[in-house]
């Protein structure tokens, strides 16, 4: 039976066999290694990826294309909302064994994906994932630029990013409105060791009025938590680098 693709979910399926050949050529899988594919869908991935890897484990919220996978006996499905799994603790390797994630994430929800794989990046090799081209311009973004934010800052601190392919909506069933691309992140082996939540709070308050002088906002801020600390506030928030808000947060944790 053919599958409708559900709004809800975001699903708009990859179908265009020359973006899927150079897609697999990035990931680049082998055999023994620990794969696991965010939102499979149709499988137009999957295939690929589980005949040069042998065996993959893969997450699918839709109840029906879950259940077509489970016919392939080399895939692992794991039928949950993403937002939900624990990838430190996924049951498909030993917990050393460092996992490959990839994926067309759901263009609603990727930003909240991304954040949700950020405390597990201990655990992986690398990630590739297909997204809205305009969020992967946000998380490669340089300071003083529209695209600096939030999201540039915490995923920076993390990961080494680059754009490794641009995806048109044309090869896409149905297709999206929008520009695709293809980014490679890979977890920095050097990286300052930082609480997640607190450093998502100075940075979400840093831009919460990105227009505004930083000491109206990350000064008022510090200042209800008594952190005196070197830190230039006559800046607004695109201006600072991610470097010197991971230093900033470093300084802040170590006087909390």
């Amino acid at each position: 039976m053919k599958h409708i693709p559900r709004k809800r979910f975001g699903q708009h399926f990859l179908a265009d066999q020359a973006v899927i050949d150079a897609i697999v050529r990035a990931i680049d899988p082998r055999p023994g290694q620990a794969l696991v594919e965010i939102g499979p869908g149709l499988a137009a991935l999957t295939g690929p990826l589980a005949e040069r890897a042998g065996q993959l484990t893969v997450i699918e919220l839709d109840r029906d294309l879950a259940a077509r996978l489970r016919a392939d006996a080399r895939l692992h499905v794991i039928q949950s909302d993403v937002l939900k799994v624990d990838f430190a603790h996924l049951p498909i390797a030993p917990p050393a064994t460092k996992l490959r994630v990839c994926g067309n994430l759901p263009y609603n929800i990727s930003t909240p994906i991304l954040f949700h794989l950020l405390p597990f990046a201990w655990r992986i090799h690398d990630q590739h994932f297909m997204l809205q081209k305009e969020v992967i311009d946000r998380m490669t973004a340089a300071p003083a630029s529209a695209d600096y934010g939030r999201l540039s800052v915490m995923l920076q601190w993390r990961y080494a990013m680059q754009t490794v392919l641009l995806v048109p909506p044309a090869a896409f069933t149905p297709p999206p409105r929008v520009n695709s691309a293809v980014v490679r992140m890979t977890p920095r082996a050097q990286f300052a060791p930082l609480d997640v939540a607190a450093f998502s709070e100075l940075v979400r308050i840093a831009f919460s009025q990105r227009r505004k002088l930083l000491r109206h906002t990350l000064g008022r801020w510090l200042d209800e938590r008594g952190c005196a600390v070197n830190f230039d506030l006559q800046r607004r928030a695109e201006e600072v680098p991610a470097s010197q808000y991971i230093d900033l947060a470093a300084a802040v944790g170590a006087l909390a």
